[in-house]
C-alpha cells in the first residue's frame, strides 16, 4: 500500500512512524514544506527565555535520522499545492528547483498544520515584529532580542502561546504587556472571574496585561519603536504576534473536501468526506468528547493521539479517535494554570445544568518548605452529578490535578466516584486528602445542603447584595466587617438576629463553613459562605467610615502606599519611575489617576517617585489597576531593592556616564528583577555622573559614580610656573614639582576637568568608567560610603558587582540591619574581596531560595 503524507511535524511523524511499525513493508512517503520536520513547537518559547539553550534541542528527528529510524521517505522543501481525489495524486513545489513534482498515493494523510493569524495592520515588515511557530522564529527572534539588547516588548495574544512568551521574556529582563481582543486572557480556557484573578497575578509578577484591546499598527523607521492599539500607544522594541493561528488548507479550497473555517472535518477514524484521504492534527475538526460537538484542538498532544490512532485504523484495526476534552496546562510568571473538560459558561451552552465550587487548598503538606496554594473550580451536571470540567491556578504541580480530572472526564466519573479515591500522599507531594478531592468535597456539600455558598463569580454579580459581611479569618481583614472569633461561637452572636442576611468570609474559605455550620445549630437561617474567601475575591464593603485598621495599613504599605497621618483613611501612593523620568503619556496618566482618585495632588519623594496625594483607602486596589493598564506600578517600599535614584548625567556639564542609561539597566535588573527578593532592609542604589555627588551615591548603601583618571603626558608638561590645571583643580590634588606636573593619585577623585585646563594638551585621559561605593546610609545614623579599590571599565563588571551586593548582603546581612552595618561588621577587606570574585554568583540560587529576611527591618 502506498501511504502519502503532508506534513512533517507532529500528527504528520507520529502517523508515518506508526504505520511502518505497524507494517514494514507498507510504502509511506512524508513529505512537507519545512526544512525541519518533528520538531517541539511547544518548547520555542522556552528556547527563547534560555531555557532551551541550543536549537538543536528543539529538533526531535532531523530528515536524515528519522528515515533511518523509521524506514518513511522523507522530502523536506516540497510545499503541496494541489489535490487530485479522482486520480489519487497530490502536485507539489520543489522550493529548491521550482519544479512541479507529482506523488501517488493509494490513502493520503493531510497533517498541514496551522501557521499564525497575522492581524491585517501597518508595520509588519520592520524589524523586531515576530511570529512564534517554528525554530527559525525562535530563534530569529533570540538573535534580535541579544544583538538589539530589547529592553521593552508588547505580545498581542493572551493565549497559552502568547503567555508562555510573555512568561519567558520577563525571564530575560525584559518589561512585557500583553494585549488581548478579547475580553479577559485565556478565553475559552478559563471562566471570566478566574481569569480576571490570574491576570491580577502577572500584574503582579511584573507582566502588564490589557484586554478588550485591538492592535491597530506597528510603528518605526526600520525597527519597531512602538505598537499603536485601541488602548494607546505603546512604546516597545519587540513585538510578537501570537493571535492565533489558521490551518494551512487554501491549496485545498477547490477540492469538494468539507472544511469548517479551514479546518477539515474528520470523523472519529479521522476520515474525511473523500474517499481514502484523511487528516489529522491542527488541520482536522476533532470532536468536543464531552458534548459530541465539532471542536478544533490545535495541540500537539492531540496531534500525537490522532495520529497514532489513524495509522492504526489504516492498517485494519478497529480504532477510533473519541475526541478531545480541551485538556491544557501553561507556565505563567510566577503562575501555573490548567484545565480540562467544559468551563462553566460551556457547560452552560452545551446545555447542561452547571453547579460549581471553587476551593483554595494547599498544594502539598502546609509545613513542607516550597508549599503553596491551588485555586481549583469544579464543574458539575446538578441533575447527574458528573464531572464536567476543572480548571485550577497555582504556582506548583497543576498538572497532577488537570490529569486526575481528565482521566475522571474519560470514564464518565461523577464526583462521587472521587470522594475515597487513593491518591498518592507524603509531605513533599501531595496532602492527606488530595487537593482535588478536597475541592469535590465542597461542591458534594454544596449540592447535598451541608454548605450554603456562593462562587466569586456570583459575588461579582451581586448576589451577596444587601448581606452584613463577617469577617471570620484568623484576624481581620475586611475593612467595615465585624470580625468573629470563631473558636468563641458558642451560642447565638449579641447583636445578630437569627433571620438576618449574613455573609461569611475569611481567607479561603474554610473557616467560613465551619461558622455557617455553628450559626445554623445556633438557628440561624440564611447564611451564605464565600467560596475562595478573600484569597480569591476582593472583598469591600460600601460607604465604610470605620477606621483602616493596623493590618490593612501595613499591607498597602507594602504596595507603595502610606498614610496620610492627618486624615483617618487617606494615604498617598508613591508611582514609580525611572529614576525620574516619565513619558508626556505616563505624566497625562499619573494626573488622571491623582484626580480621579485621589486629592488631585502629586508631590516629588527624595527618590525622584512621584506620590498621589489623598487616596482614600478603598481607592487603592482600583487606582493601582488603573495605572498597571496604562504601565505603571506603585511601589518603593519595603525590605528589598528600592527604585533607583539618578543624576541628570547627560544634561550636567561636568557629567562623565549615561547615568539615564545606566540607572534605568539597574532599576530594570535590580529593582524589577529582584523585587521578590526578602532583604535585611531596604537597599537604595544612586548613580552619579561625576563625584560632584549630586545624588549621594556614597550615602547610599550603594553607589556608582562616573570616572575620568587623568595621566599627565611629561613630553608635553612645559613646567609653566602658573600653570593653568594646579590652579584650576576643585580639589587642589595638583601642585608643580621639580617643573613639572605631579597629581596626588590617592587624593584625586577622577573628575576629570583638569584635563581640558592645559593649553599645551599635557593632560589626557588614562581611564574612563566607574567608582562603586559600599555601605553608606543618611538619615538618623548618617554612615560614609567606602570606594572599593577598583576603578571599573567595564558596565556588565559593575553589574556584577551589584548583584553580588545584593546576594551578600541577603545571605550574610542579619535581619533588620542596614548594609552599612554588614560591611562594619564583616570588614570592608572581606567585603571588598567577595565582591571582586564570583563565589556568591556560584551559590545564587540557593541563596536566593532559602527562607530568610521574612520580616525585614524597613519601616517604610
Amino acid at each position: 500500500m502506498k501511504i502519502l503524507i503532508i506534513g512533517g511535524v507532529a500528527a504528520g511523524t507520529k502517523t508515518a512512524a506508526k504505520l511502518k511499525r505497524l507494517d514494514r513493508g507498507a510504502e509511506v512517503t512524508l513529505i512537507t514544506k519545512s526544512r525541519d520536520i518533528s520538531y517541539a513547537g511547544c518548547g520555542l518559547p522556552y528556547y527563547v527565555g534560555g531555557m532551551i539553550e541550543t536549537r538543536d534541542e528543539l529538533i526531535v528527528n532531523t530528515p536524515e535520522k528519522y528515515a533511518a529510524l523509521t524506514g518513511v521517505t522523507v522530502r523536506t522543501g516540497r510545499e503541496a499545492v494541489k489535490l487530485d481525489a479522482e486520480a489519487k495524486t497530490v502536485t507539489a513545489s520543489n522550493l529548491d528547483s521550482g519544479e512541479q513534482e507529482v506523488y501517488e498515493y493509494d490513502r493520503l494523510v493531510i497533517a498541514v498544520g496551522a501557521s499564525p493569524s497575522v492581524p491585517p495592520v501597518e508595520g509588519l515588515h520592520l524589524g523586531g515584529v515576530f511570529t512564534m511557530r517554528t525554530p527559525d522564529d525562535a530563534e530569529t527572534m533570540r538573535t534580535y532580542i541579544e544583538k538589539q539588547n530589547v529592553k521593552k516588548a508588547v505580545v498581542v495574544g493572551g493565549g497559552f502561546i502568547g503567555l508562555e512568551v510573555a512568561e519567558n521574556l520577563h525571564a530575560r529582563g525584559v518589561s512585557v504587556t500583553v494585549i488581548d481582543f478579547a475580553s479577559q486572557i485565556m478565553p475559552n480556557v478559563l471562566d471570566p472571574e478566574l481569569a480576571d484573578w490570574a491576570k491580577k497575578k502577572l500584574a503582579a509578577a511584573g507582566v502588564r496585561v490589557i484586554t478588550s484591546t485591538a492592535a491597530q499598527a506597528i510603528e518605526g523607521e526600520e525597527r519597531v519603536s512602538a505598537i499603536r492599539t485601541s488602548a494607546g500607544t505603546l512604546a516597545c522594541d519587540l513585538v510578537v504576534l501570537s493571535a492565533g493561528i489558521r490551518p494551512n488548507t487554501g491549496f485545498l479550497a477547490d477540492t469538494g473536501l468539507a472544511m469548517v473555517k479551514g479546518t477539515i472535518v474528520v470523523d472519529e477514524q479521522m476520515r474525511t468526506n473523500l474517499p481514502d484521504v484523511y487528516a489529522a492534527g491542527d488541520c482536522a475538526m476533532v470532536k468536543n468528547r464531552l458534548t459530541g460537538a465539532p471542536q478544533w484542538s490545535p495541540m500537539g498532544s492531540t496531534a500525537n493521539l490522532s495520529g497514532r490512532t489513524l495509522a492504526e485504523g489504516l492498517m485494519g484495526a478497529d480504532k477510533r479517535y473519541p475526541g478531545v476534552l480541551g485538556t491544557g496546562v501553561a507556565k505563567l510568571p510566577g503562575l501555573s494554570c490548567g484545565r480540562t473538560g467544559l468551563t462553566e459558561r460551556q457547560a452552560k451552552d452545551a446545555g447542561f445544568d452547571p453547579v460549581c465550587a471553587v476551593a483554595v487548598t494547599d498544594d502539598k503538606a502546609h509545613y513542607y518548605p516550597g508549599a503553596a496554594y491551588f485555586v481549583t473550580k469544579v464543574v458539575a451536571d446538578r441533575a447527574t452529578r458528573r464531572l464536567l470540567g476543572v480548571q485550577v491556578l497555582g504556582p506548583g504541580a497543576v498538572d497532577k490535578m488537570v490529569d486526575i480530572a481528565a482521566m475522571g472526564l474519560n470514564m464518565g466519573a461523577t464526583l462521587e466516584d472521587f470522594e475515597n479515591a487513593d491518591f498518592a500522599y507524603a509531605p513533599p507531594f501531595s496532602t492527606a486528602i488530595h487537593p482535588l478531592v478536597q475541592a469535590v468535597y465542597v461542591l458534594l456539600n454544596k449540592l447535598d445542603g451541608a454548605l450554603t455558598s456562593i462562587t466569586p463569580a456570583e459575588y461579582l454579580a451581586g448576589a451577596a447584595e444587601g448581606r452584613r459581611v463577617l469577617d471570620v479569618g484568623l484576624a481581620p481583614s475586611i475593612r467595615g466587617a465585624q470580625y468573629i472569633d470563631l473558636p468563641k461561637v458558642n451560642g447565638p452572636i449579641e447583636g445578630i438576629a437569627q433571620d438576618e442576611k449574613l455573609l461569611l468570609v475569611c481567607t479561603k474559605g474554610k473557616r467560613a463553613y465551619f461558622l455557617q455550620n455553628r450559626l445554623r445549630h445556633f438557628g440561624y437561617t440564611d447564611t451564605l459562605v464565600l467560596e475562595g474567601g478573600v484569597f480569591v475575591s476582593d472583598v469591600k464593603l460600601k460607604n465604610v467610615a470605620a477606621a483602616v485598621t493596623p493590618a490593612e495599613e501595613k499591607a498597602v504599605k507594602a504596595l507603595g502606599f502610606l498614610r496620610d497621618k492627618t486624615t483617618p483613611d487617606c494615604f498617598n501612593g508613591r508611582v514609580i519611575t525611572r529614576n525620574g523620568k516619565i513619558t508626556a503619556e505616563e505624566s497625562r496618566v499619573i494626573a488622571e489617576a491623582a484626580e480621579k482618585f485621589g486629592s488631585g495632588e502629586v508631590t516629588m519623594t527624595s527618590r525622584l517617585t512621584l506620590e498621589i496625594q489623598g487616596v482614600p483607602f478603598d481607592h487603592i486596589e482600583p487606582m493601582r489597576a488603573f495605572l498597571a493598564e496604562r504601565g505603571l506600578e506603585t511601589g518603593g517600599t519595603g525590605s528589598k531593592v528600592r527604585p533607583v535614584v539618578s543624576c541628570k548625567g547627560t544634561t550636567c556639564q561636568y557629567g562623565l556616564i549615561d547615568t539615564f542609561a545606566l540607572s534605568e539597566e539597574i532599576h530594570e535588573r535590580f529593582f524589577h528583577g529582584y523585587s521578590d527578593v526578602k532583604l535585611p532592609h531596604k537597599f537604595k542604589i544612586a548613580v552619579g555622573g561625576c563625584p560632584n555627588n549630586c545624588v549621594k551615591p556614597d550615602l547610599n548603601d550603594l553607589g556608582v559614580i562616573g570616572q575620568r583618571v587623568p595621566a599627565v603626558d611629561y613630553e608635553k608638561c612645559r613646567g609653566c610656573k602658573l600653570c593653568q590645571v594646579e590652579n584650576g583643580c576643585p580639589i587642589k590634588v595638583t601642585r608643580m614639582q621639580d617643573d613639572k606636573l605631579v597629581i596626588d593619585e590617592a587624593a584625586c577623585n577622577h573628575c576629570g576637568r583638569c584635563i581640558a585646563m592645559c593649553p599645551f594638551g599635557a593632560l589626557d585621559a588614562q581611564m574612563e568608567g566607574y567608582r562603586i561605593y559600599i555601605g553608606g546610609r543618611w538619615g538618623k545614623k548618617v554612615a560614609q560610603g567606602r570606594p572599593l579599590d577598583k576603578v571599573f571599565t567595564d558596565k556588565e563588571e559593575v553589574m556584577s558587582v551589584i548583584e553580588k551586593s545584593i546576594l551578600l548582603f541577603r545571605e550574610q546581612g542579619v535581619t533588620g540591619e542596614r548594609f552599612a552595618d554588614t560591611v562594619s561588621r564583616l570588614g570592608f577587606e572581606n567585603v571588598q574581596e567577595q565582591l571582586l570574585s564570583n563565589e556568591l554568583l556560584a551559590h545564587k540560587q540557593e541563596n536566593l531560595s532559602a527562607q530568610k529576611h521574612l520580616q525585614g527591618g524597613a519601616t517604610c
